[in-house]
């Protein structure tokens, strides 16, 4: 099962039977260790050895959980998919935009759903989760846009007037 994180409420979301064979990974950090090994760090705690040299921190890597190799990967760049794992912005998905560097503070990276709102937040909280449009998880019913207060309503009261 995948957790995915709305407003407030946490939910529970089915996945395919092809979905629970891998994992998504962010990498946190690319070093060489003891001999000469060149490993990646994960947000989970994995280590993994002898990762392809493309693999760069704060990509995401597609882990094969049977095998416990990285299979492949995304970059972290502009025209991929991310999914927000903190702040203000938590649980929405959208399309990367472009980052700007701040030295000596956060780096801020710009992000558009697929409704057309735009918003920032800091690249620590971005995991892209998909190469251009198409993600590789399934993504929850709201695709990742957040409603303002007042179309969560009327869709509430659309929805009601629809029972009657």
């Amino acid at each position: 099962k995948q957790w995915y994180q709305r407003r407030v409420a946490i939910t529970a979301g089915r996945i395919k039977k092809e979905e629970a064979s891998y994992k998504l990974c962010r990498v946190k950090a690319v070093k060489v260790v003891a001999k000469g090994i060149p490993t990646i760090t994960t947000h989970d705690g994995r280590t993994i050895r002898y990762p392809d040299p493309l693999i760069k921190a704060n990509d995401t890597v597609k882990f094969d959980i049977a095998s416990g190799k990285a299979v492949d990967f995304i970059k972290f760049e502009p025209g991929n998919l991310a999914y927000i794992t903190g702040g203000q912005n938590c649980g929405r998905i959208g399309i990367i935009t472009h980052k700007e560097k701040h030295p000596g503070s956060f780096d801020i990276v710009h992000i558009k759903d697929s409704v057309g709102h735009s918003f920032a937040t800091r690249m620590s909280n971005v995991f892209p989760i998909g190469k251009g449009k198409q993600a590789w998880i399934s993504l929850p019913r709201g695709k990742g846009v957040r409603l303002s207060i007042a179309e969560e309503r009327d869709r509430r009261l659309a929805a009601k007037a629809k029972e009657m």
